[in-house]
């Protein structure tokens, strides 16, 4: 047969088991973290968090159309879209491995192939593609709404394109191949910008199959003289911002070490295609121009990034402001003039290279026009967003705020080859320009874009230790890691050196973020609880399944607690994915070199170079092994190729046909198999659906027209999936209060959104603009007394919002900041009122006012917001928060009404028994909690520990009041509905929260006299934290030390449940394990 034929055939065969593995474990609806943002915005098309995914968005809704515009059904058809996007990634996969694996069998496309050929080819292929398909992280973003399953596609289809090209570069026409990648590649631009990392490997395989028709000579003269040009413009850029940070006055002195890194790049860069033409001297070209070729890949990949992605959009921008700003025009001239402009100029370069016979000229313009054409799905962006939808993330409704929409501005920026250490001291703050915004017919200035300035013994080259602000604890992350240890004043004993840089990223950022995700994938999962720092031993490292080596690295995983023995996410793959991955990897670079070095810069570009991108700091909120997943789709093209190497071994002993069928066999059975059986437990989410039901009982959890603050993206997106998909209680607002720090945000409040009213944020939309009030320190003030409450809104509307210089403070540079006077502030009650719109009970003893004490010297944006919004709605609405502390001195007001906090003018008030037990037991739902077997990984089970504890509360407050028997029905429906083989309630986690929880659970069972719920949950945690206790005692060193505080955690959760049995069973007493013997080894 044809090898064309049989590849088609078995290449599809393998796409309809990948599509059906992926829709059958697909999730049942919305998911946690973006998805729920994500979901939304396909339902209603709507804009989501920067950088936006437009192209996203309309493929969603166009699948949801097709199954039937169903609300209920929005997120399984988008997880569909998903889980067949992955399929044809696999499929793209599989022909990706069968066409190495026939250049390594000398066999043409057209050529007929013998059985041991056909065996062997597919045999790789088909290894290679389910190999990664039952990945942990390429099969984990397969079945949920987000965007990583379809940026893979494309990334897949790229990469297969190039190929396709390179098999018929010889034929008329092969260079509409290039073409459709670079169409491609712009539309998944409104995707994800993963993609644009293959380019340095496109461009590899078009150097090698056009690499005789190169004039070497010409290539390498340009080539040096372009790193020079380059070199010197970049030299002079480089010493005229050094000298604008330079400050006599601050003490910053003249910085010239990027200039110097400049003269090093140039150098370095020349040094090394000499190097390489040194290589082998016979082959001097052909090694010569792999180098350059590499650097014109990389330079092509920052070209794409920073002039098509990010500049073209800025010129228009700034194209936009000028005619609006300068000639009056509308809104939209600009940026129209300025896109038929450089469609001219590229028209003109058409007609320029035909003239000329420029080939590559023409080839290239063909490639910007087409991948401009599927970038152009961000216009959707502005058109929508100039609907006002109700998901509106950064209000792109004009082309100024595109740029910043695009360029992530809301998140700030990093350095990557130079810049401050974690330990440095802000010394200097420059304006490197203006920003705008719009406003009713212009474009308005808004503030300065600022840079922040350090002194030159304050940085370092390539830092990896860069964030001084510590807001996420991120400083003191590096600290630990690096065992530097705090001064009394808050200072470090020492700052980092270029050591501890490189200790950082080579042991955190290269090995812990990128290393271990590979590891999970190829070698085994130990669990899924999240490894937030290196060498815990417990939480989240990969292992193999064999013991002799897991105990190496990670001590007696045989003597763990059997709630992470038994994690589904405990996955043994034995490593063979990854030896025969390692055997492919050499065995294609011995047969075909050039093949080879083209896979790896897929691996590399995709992988590593995102890890020295992304330049994470610790105590990530997530896992982001997703990020690396063409990483690992690369890799996958060996663990294929590995076949062909255990098939020439085997043809020792065995003909070249039966050779061929057992190491297709044996490497199917070996690797695929193992790993579906490993993991199909753990990423089956078919049944599940907590996310949905979460946002339910968040939302159900209010009175009508609340106002509902949320923290995080897993108490927000879930929210916004539930109103805006499901339309559960769309009455109620939700505000999150991270973005509140943001003014187009806060002024998105003004607006009514679906049946939630417009809220009154106290200030004008120019009060906040740009970087006004984006935060204000706390100054007393002469004449106004601070042992007395002010009100509120009289403060916020008066004195913060005033800009009288004298309400103000001089920060330097220009830069004056608003002050609030004095902490204790009061809001107005009046009791009449909050009885007749049921904000208090009739039984709540009522304050006069709501006293509190700011507990903060500074208030950010986002706490001016919450503290405005209290302060205007003056009782009418009812105001909820997901969590019981905000850290601005009202906790002592907030009230348990269900999953929220309601605030309350009543001190102390902690539960709502009468509505929080009405809503416990006819609306809150637990995620299909109850049917055996559903799988809840730890983000999961912390959402569900919240419901637990919701339950347990209002048991407790049931017991105290005498309702035993109420508070027993509330208890055992909490039991009920999370069956004990989903969601036990003796569970290692970190911070052992999930025990101490129980242990809340399990006092409101004594308290409500429910023994044998008692002593079931008791056993559990007992078992749990008794075999913790064994597990640490087992290990020894670092290792134990590293996990001292979970030891000790265990230990006093093991007391506390001793004395609890004491005081409310002393009947029980504790078998086996005491606290006193915990403390033996």
């Amino acid at each position: 047969m044809q090898f064309k034929r049989i590849n088609n055939m078995v290449g599809w065969v393998v796409c309809v088991i990948a599509c059906a593995v992926y829709i059958l474990t697909a999730e049942a609806g919305g998911s946690f973290w973006d998805c729920g943002e994500f979901v939304s915005s396909c339902f209603k098309v709507q804009i989501p968090h920067p950088p936006g995914a437009p192209l996203f968005v309309i493929l969603g809704r166009i699948f949801i159309v097709l199954f039937g515009n169903n609300p209920m059904g929005a997120a399984k058809a988008v997880n569909i879209m998903n889980a067949l996007a992955s399929g044809f990634t696999i499929l793209f996969l599989f022909w990706t491995i069968t066409h190495f694996a026939r250049r390594i069998m000398n066999v043409k496309t057209s050529d007929a192939v013998t059985g041991s050929q056909a065996w062997a080819i597919m045999g790789a292929g088909v290894v290679g593609a389910f190999a990664y398909t039952f990945t942990d992280s390429f099969w984990y973003s397969a079945v949920e709404g987000e965007v990583y399953a379809l940026s893979s596609f494309f990334t897949a289809i790229v990469f297969w394109a190039i190929l396709k090209w390179e098999n018929h570069a010889d034929e008329p026409g092969a260079d509409r191949w290039i073409v459709f990648i670079c169409y491609m590649m712009g539309l998944s631009i409104g995707v994800h910008l993963l993609n644009l990392l293959t380019i340095p490997a496109i461009v590899m395989v078009y150097y090698f199959r056009r690499r005789p028709s190169f004039n070497y000579k010409l290539i390498r003269t340009w080539f040096i003289r372009l790193s020079l040009i380059g070199g010197v413009l970049a030299f002079i850029l480089a010493l005229i911002a050094a000298n604008g940070e330079a400050s006599e006055e601050r003490g910053i002195g003249m910085d010239g070490t990027m200039a110097g890194l400049v003269v090093l790049g140039v150098g370095a860069a020349i040094g090394l295609l000499l190097l390489a033409e040194r290589y082998k001297k016979d082959k001097k070209e052909y090694y010569g121009g792999i180098y350059i070729f590499f650097v014109l890949g990389c330079v092509i990949t920052g070209l794409v990034q920073v002039g098509v992605i990010q500049y073209s959009v800025k010129m228009a921008g700034t194209f936009d402001r000028w005619f609006v700003n300068g000639m009056g025009l509308p809104f939209f001239y600009g940026f129209t003039f300025f896109f038929i402009l450089l469609a001219a100029v590229i028209w003109y370069g058409f007609r320029f290279a035909a003239k000329k016979g420029w080939t590559y000229l023409r080839l290239g313009l063909w490639c910007l026009s087409f991948m401009l054409m599927g970038y152009s799905t961000y216009v959707t962006t502005m058109i929508r967003s100039n609907a006002d939808p109700a998901i509106d993330m950064y209000n792109v409704d004009n082309p100024i705020s595109l740029v910043g929409y695009l360029g992530r501005d809301q998140y700030g920026d990093f350095p990557l080859v130079y810049g401050q250490k974690f330990t440095a001291d802000l010394k200097d703050v420059k304006n490197t320009g203006m920003r705008y915004e719009k406003a009713r017919n212009k474009y308005i200035e808004v503030g300065p874009d600022k840079k922040y300035v350090y002194a030159p013994e304050d940085k370092m080259v390539f830092p990896r230790v860069w964030d001084a602000s510590n807001e996420q604890n991120h400083a003191d992350y590096y600290a630990a890691f690096l065992g530097i240890g705090r001064m009394k004043d808050g200072s470090y004993e020492r700052p980092p050196n270029q050591v501890d840089n490189v200790k950082f990223f080579v042991g955190y950022q290269s090995y812990w973020m990128y290393f271990r995700y590979f590891m999970w994938n190829f070698a085994g999962k130990q669990n899924d609880n999240q490894g937030l720092f290196t060498g815990n031993v417990r939480d989240g490292n990969w292992i193999t399944g064999i013991p002799f080596v897991d105990r190496i690295f990670y001590g007696d995983q045989s003597a763990m607690p059997d709630s992470l023995k038994n994690n589904k996410s405990n996955n043994k793959l034995f490593a063979l994915p990854l030896i025969l991955g390692l055997i492919g990897l050499f065995y294609h670079f011995k047969k075909r070199g050039d093949d080879a070095v083209t896979n790896f810069l897929m691996f590399f570009f995709t992988g590593f170079a995102i890890v020295i991108y992304l330049n994470q700091a610790g105590f990530q909120p997530r896992e982001r092994d997703y990020a690396y997943v063409g990483s690992f789709y690369a890799f996958a093209v060996w663990v294929g190729l590995g076949v062909l190497k255990v098939r020439d071994w085997l043809s020792k002993a065995a003909s070249q046909a039966t050779a061929s069928i057992l190491a297709t066999l044996i490497c199917l059975l070996a690797v695929p198999v193992v790993m579906a059986q490993q993991e199909w437990d753990d990423h089956d989410r078919s049944q599940k659906q907590l996310a949905r039901d979460l946002a339910k009982d968040y939302l159900e959890s209010c009175a009508p027209n609340a106002i509902l603050f949320t923290f995080g993206d897993n108490d927000t997106y879930p929210l916004w999936y539930a109103q805006e998909v499901e339309g559960i209680r769309p009455d109620i607002r939700v505000i999150n209060y991270s973005l509140l720090g943001i003014d187009w945000y806060i002024n998105q409040l003004r607006y009514k959104v679906n049946q939630s009213d417009p809220i009154d944020v106290v200030w004008t939309p120019e009060q906040i603009e740009g970087d006004k009030r984006n935060y204000i320190l706390y100054r007393p003030k002469p004449g106004i007394p601070e042992d007395r409450f002010y009100d509120l809104y009289d403060m916020m509307k008066n004195y913060v919002g005033n800009d009288d210089p004298a309400k103000m403070e001089d920060r330097g540079g220009g830069e004056s900041v608003n002050t609030y006077p004095v902490k204790k502030m009061s809001v107005a009650v009046n009791r009449d009122y909050v009885l007749k719109n049921a904000t208090v009970n009739a039984t709540d003893s009522v304050v006069s006012e709501m006293r509190f004490e700011i507990p903060k010297n500074a208030l950010m944006k986002n706490d001016l917001a919450v503290l405005n919004v209290i302060a205007a709605n003056k009782w009418n609405r009812p105001i909820y928060f997901t969590q019981p502390s905000v850290e601005l001195g009202f906790d002592q007001y907030l009230r348990r009404d269900g999953l929220s906090f309601r605030l309350v003018p009543v001190i102390g008030s902690r539960v709502n028994t009468d509505w929080m037990l009405d809503k416990a037991l006819h609306k809150f739902a637990f995620g299909n909690a109850q049917i055996k077997g559903v799988y809840y990984d730890e983000e999961n089970r912390r959402h569900l520990n919240t419901i637990r504890t919701a339950y347990a509360e209002l048991g407790n407050d049931l017991a105290n009041k005498g309702r035993k028997e109420e508070a027993r029905k509330v208890l055992n429906l909490a039991d009920k509905m999370m069956d004990p083989a989903n969601f036990d309630y003796g569970m290692t986690s970190r911070g052992n929260m999930h025990n101490r929880n129980s242990l809340l659970f399990l006092e409101s069972c004594y308290l409500a006299g429910d023994s044998a719920l008692a002593q079931k949950v008791s056993a559990s945690v007992k078992k749990d934290l008794q075999q913790q206790l064994r597990y640490y005692n087992s290990l020894s060193g670092t290792m134990a030390d590293n996990l001292a505080d979970e030891r000790r955690f265990a230990d006093n959760y093991l007391q506390a449940l001793q004395q609890m049995q004491a005081m409310y069973n002393p009947a029980s007493t504790l078998k086996g394990l005491t606290p006193a013997d915990s403390s033996k080894k």
